[in-house]
């Protein structure tokens, strides 16, 4: 299990990335939260298994279909054992 701290940037609010992000999310049984970052960004935490955390990194990195990612960023992190996947206003 891994817990990975990741920003999105490119054209990412308002293409629903986040909604799309947790279909995306809920489909691997990866679990954290998502959000948009005042300057543009989303910021995610996300928990999961090796094989459905490669597939949701590959999400982050392409975004939906009226998204443009430009840059990912990601650090791995403590495990803080999230129950399910929420789209939440601020971090918790």
């Amino acid at each position: 299990m891994k817990h990975f701290n990741i920003t999105v940037k490119g054209k990412v609010q308002g293409v629903f990335f986040r909604k799309s992000t947790k279909a995306t999310a809920d489909q691997l049984g990866i679990k954290g939260f998502i959000l948009n970052e005042p300057n543009g960004d989303v910021y995610i935490e996300a928990e999961g298994e090796g094989f459905a955390m490669d597939m949701f990194m590959d999400w982050c990195n392409e975004g939906p279909e009226y998204g443009e990612v430009t840059s990912v960023e990601t650090h791995e992190g403590e495990l803080k054992n999230y129950r399910n996947f929420e789209v939440v206003k601020r971090r918790p």
